[in-house]
């Protein structure tokens, strides 16, 4: 067990420092890019500044004889990319291989030398427990202080294991490094023995059905049209994986939704983890950064009753009536976490701005 004082000093001699606060910087959308096709990385230049991540993958949707091109194309990517990482304005992410595969260490031993100043997160599939945390912690120290970085490189894990679920708490303990946790369906269904081939979203069989009408001698009608609402297979683990990443000061994030055609379901399904607490999603194709981008910005009319809000409660203290409704300090800290978030997008979107920048409050409170 380590001391609680040794808990952020750097794993190897001349690392930087741990962080204590993983910044909060928007990242509605991580737009996974494969830096091994030449069509791909060619778009990526003009995409700076339009997505808030740009990720560079090295994982399962590249090819074994692919891998070696898709890092080395990260490497040019990142070398020859103006105001990509480096606290320009999209951030540079990568994923890269499992752990347990040929290539992982290759990746880190190449990447962290020769553009690990720009690398902003390291995204780490199919995290099973806190020691593959340990064991990336380690191996990046180790080539942030040979490669003489100033900042640490931030990790991400995706939870795609039953166990990984299971230690979702301990996972994002693991380490200062620890920047948030993304949900991976289509591994994780398959892990369970989840009886669905969708990568992401709902399912027509998983749902509720509407109770029998009661005929007029008081006996269900169990032969009556009855309505049926399709449920959210994946609301349990989003709603764990919020839960652990809010006790550790991280990130959650939904993951992918495959069926890009779908706009509609793939916009249900980003606002459902928007409001259960996630902070971006993951971006297949270039229309779903859109959808993410709108979903995950707080509307004009929720900032708009948001600094109502805060302007009517003053101290915090008391409560207060608005258009009907009472207010208190618990109304106060959902509202700020609004506010703050709009301040932050506002920065980086300029269309953004204006919109929150035109809001217009009035004062129509009264003590309650």
């Amino acid at each position: 067990m380590r001391s609680a004082k040794d808990f952020f000093a750097p794993l190897a001699v001349g690392a930087p420092a741990p962080v204590r606060e993983i910044p909060a910087r928007p990242s509605r959308a991580i737009h996974f890019f494969d830096p091994g096709n030449p069509k791909m990385a060619a778009k990526v230049p003009d995409m700076v500044g339009t997505v808030d991540v740009l990720l560079g993958n090295l994982e399962d949707a590249v090819k074994a004889d692919k891998k070696v091109d898709a890092r080395e194309g990260l490497v040019r990517i990142g070398q020859e990319t103006e105001g990509l990482g480096a606290g320009g304005p999209t951030q540079l992410w990568t994923r890269i291989n499992a752990l347990d595969s040929p290539w992982v260490l290759d990746d880190l031993t190449t990447l962290v030398p020769a553009i690990g100043h720009k690398l902003d997160v390291v995204m780490v599939p199919k995290v099973q427990g806190a020691e593959d945390i340990h064991y990336v912690d380690r191996i990046l120290a180790q080539l942030e202080a040979k490669a003489g970085l100033e900042r640490p490189i931030l990790v991400h894990a995706i939870l795609e294991t039953a166990r990984g679920v299971a230690n979702v708490e301990e996972i994002c303990g693991a380490s200062p490094r620890m920047q948030g946790l993304s949900l991976g369906p289509a591994d994780l269904a398959a892990d369970r023995r989840m009886k669905t081939t969708r990568v992401g979203g709902g399912h027509p069989g998983y749902l509720v059905r509407q109770d029998p009408p009661r005929g007029e001698d008081g006996t269900s009608q169990l032969d009556a049209q009855r309505t049926t609402y399709q449920q959210d297979l994946w609301h349990y683990t989003i709603a764990r994986m919020v839960d652990a990443c809010a006790m550790h000061g991280i990130y959650p994030y939904y993951g992918p939704f495959g069926d890009i055609a779908d706009v509609v379901a793939c916009e249900d399904q980003f606002r459902n983890a928007f409001l259960l607490g996630c902070v971006g999603t993951w971006s297949l194709h270039p229309k779903q950064i859109a959808i993410a981008n709108r979903v995950f910005s707080p509307s004009v009319e929720d900032i708009r009753h948001a600094r109502r809000v805060v302007a009517a409660m003053g101290d915090g203290t008391g409560a207060v009536m608005l258009d009907g409704k009472m207010e208190d300090d618990a109304s106060l800290k959902q509202c700020l976490v609004m506010v703050e978030l709009a301040e932050q997008l506002a920065a980086i979107d300029p269309e953004l701005k204006q919109q929150y920048d035109a809001i217009e409050t009035d004062d129509a409170t009264t003590e309650a």
